[in-house]
């Protein structure tokens, strides 16, 4: 149950610094309360699975799902540069998360 904690938590991260784009500097109700509530979900949900799962690895996997899923949204959706050192890295990312998850003894 811990690992689909971490999984929805890192979901909500790749929501959340998506978010980000539309809040405009947090200026904008809407996205912002959004944004607002993308954070404290995806924080809550992270500090519910470090309750039994090890705090290096839960975080890794988070950071790592939110900053892959970031970069492929951009890439996909908000006409961010893409390229083949971009996926490569994007790449890296994921083979470190599951690398992390794979270690982890859980």
């Amino acid at each position: 149950m811990a690992w689909v904690l971490v999984v929805a938590a890192g979901l909500l991260e790749v929501v959340w610094s998506v978010g980000m784009k539309y809040t405009e500097g947090f200026t904008r109700l809407w996205p912002s309360l959004l944004t607002g509530a993308g954070i404290a979900g995806s924080m809550l949900l992270l500090a519910q699975a470090a309750r039994t799962l090890p705090i290096g690895t839960a975080y890794g996997v988070w950071v790592g799902m939110g900053a892959a899923g970031a970069a492929i949204v951009g890439m996909a959706l908000l006409g961010e540069p893409l390229s083949v050192a971009r996926v490569f890295f994007v790449v890296l990312l994921v083979v470190a998360v599951v690398g992390l998850k794979a270690t982890s003894g859980r």
